[in-house]
């Protein structure tokens, strides 16, 4: 059977994900290091010319080194390395979560109740980015005692992801009642 223009656009939102889902696999390992290096200014200090085959096994080191240094590093280092490590674990599985609804999409079978429950868990982790986002936010004004955490990035991920999670589970209630309506006709004489 020949695959309608929803399913074809569906694995190809498939792989993006899945591209973007190892990036951010990737990217967590990353953590630490980029929480401890305050700017690039560290690895554009290197000099390429000098040992070309010097630079990756330093760079290497020092990110693999960062996990260790961090936990002694000063609060702040500690708390952006836990928030981002906290937020970019939901973040994988709101994209788990999402290639699996991908998937359903691609057997040409979307409304199940499999896709509420995965929308659903979607939203739980967009909750809790909004609830850390939160912590960190009241933490920097506390920590600061400064109105100026309220112009970070933290204060905006508060109402951008309380409105994904909103979302997801308005998605989440409508695949639900799809799934609950198609059982129903599918018992229909």
């Amino acid at each position: 059977m020949e695959k309608t223009g929803v399913q074809r656009l569906a694995g190809a939102l498939k792989i993006l994900v899945t591209i973007t889902f190892c990036c951010n696999l990737v990217a967590l390992l990353l953590v630490p290091g980029l929480a401890m290096m305050k700017g690039f200014a560290p690895l554009l200090a290197l000099r390429p010319y000098e040992a070309p085959l010097e630079i990756p096994l330093r760079v290497l080191v020092f990110f693999a080194q960062s996990w260790a240094w961090v936990w002694s590093a000063g609060s702040y280092d500690v708390v952006l390395t836990l928030f981002l490590l906290f937020c970019g674990l939901c973040t994988a599985v709101i994209l788990w979560q999402g290639r699996r609804l991908l998937d359903t999409v691609l057997a040409g079978t979307p409304f199940t109740l499999r896709n509420a429950g995965d929308l659903r868990r979607a939203a739980v982790c967009c909750f809790l980015i909004s609830g850390a986002a939160l912590l960190r936010l009241t933490w920097g004004l506390c920590h600061y005692r400064s109105p100026l955490p309220m112009l970070t990035y933290n204060a905006l991920f508060v109402p951008v992801f309380l409105m994904a999670g909103l979302l997801c589970l308005v998605m989440s209630a409508l695949f639900r009642q799809a799934a609950e309506m198609k059982a129903e006709n599918d018992l229909t004489i």
